[in-house]
């Protein structure tokens, strides 16, 4: 019934109930998290770790509700069979809004494990939410500029420490592993500053799927390679609020992970990164093709 009302109202009665889902979800959680964190073992721990994904996977089931509600988006899904709840996955995409983790979860959600996404270490700062990241164990990367590094060569390899640590704790449960390959969504002002060579992306950074796959390459069952397209251009999460995300392509594609990527080191093995970085430059303009391509079927 949402989607007859005004907009902006539409926007202020999802985010109150995004809000009181949130808080209602958190009390569990946490308390969940804090037994967790008393109780140091492992087979208990496992069990736990299902009743936590449990909680944030009722979360999402709130939160596609109200999505449906204030609109009556038209999906074109494909490549969705195949995934189920019993394998891990390394899971990534092009990323244009933050729209997408919305989609990526509405769409995902109790069809693969949990997605397990990468943030920056500032996002655990956010009220209540960074705590849920934090007990869910999510991994928070803390970003350092060349420069800095220049100065304070100790912290380099730091994120390659956090992945490893992080995906350590994923090996007892599976789980959807998360990273957007760009790093950061796509805006015309990135986009000239890099002067990327792709249509439709940024260019991406494979260092951050070279240490998952360094870490837990073989408990993986596939690589899973996603496409969004928004026909109507790229919305902000206001406009998702309101109701006015009318239509979204989403193509998933499974891919098999090249044996000679599974558990080599991508820090210091030179030859493996330059070999790396070619196949996930490949598959960048693989995907921006795929891009154009739904351009010109689905025009905004």
């Amino acid at each position: 019934m949402l989607h007859l009302l005004p907009a902006p109202l539409r926007g202020v009665i999802a985010g109150l109930l995004l809000a009181l889902n949130t808080l209602v979800c958190c009390w569990p959680l946490f308390a969940v998290s804090l037994l967790k964190l008393l109780l140091p073992v492992p087979a208990i721990q496992r069990g736990l770790r299902f009743v936590m994904h449990g909680i944030a996977e009722f979360w999402i089931g709130v939160n596609k509700f109200w999505m449906n509600q204030v609109r009556r988006t038209r999906w074109h899904v494909s490549g969705l069979d195949g995934f189920d709840l019993n394998h891990s996955y390394l899971v990534t995409s092009n990323h244009q809004s933050w729209v997408d983790i919305l989609v990526l979860q509405y769409l995902l959600n109790r069809r693969m494990p949990l997605l397990k996404f990468f943030l920056k270490q500032e996002l655990i700062w956010v009220p209540v939410i960074g705590l849920c990241w934090w007990a869910l164990e999510f991994p928070f990367m803390k970003r350092f500029s060349k420069e800095y590094l220049a100065k304070h060569p100790e912290k380099r390899g730091q994120d390659l420490a956090t992945t490893r640590k992080a995906c350590a704790r994923y090996k007892t449960n599976p789980v959807s592993v998360f990273n957007f390959l760009e790093g950061t969504r796509l805006t015309p002002q990135k986009h000239a500053q890099q002067a990327s060579p792709f249509k439709y992306l940024l260019k991406p950074k494979a260092g951050g799927i070279a240490f998952v796959l360094d870490a837990m390459g073989e408990q993986l069952d596939a690589i899973v390679n996603v496409t969004i397209h928004y026909p109507g251009g790229n919305p902000g999460f206001w406009d998702l609020l309101c109701g006015r995300v009318g239509e979204v392509v989403v193509q998933f594609a499974r891919l098999e992970i090249p044996a000679e990527f599974i558990s080599r080191n991508y820090d210091q093995d030179e030859q493996y990164r330059l070999q790396f970085q070619q196949w996930v430059n490949q598959l960048w303009l693989a995907k921006d093709a795929e891009l154009a391509e739904l351009h010109q079927r689905f025009p905004g």
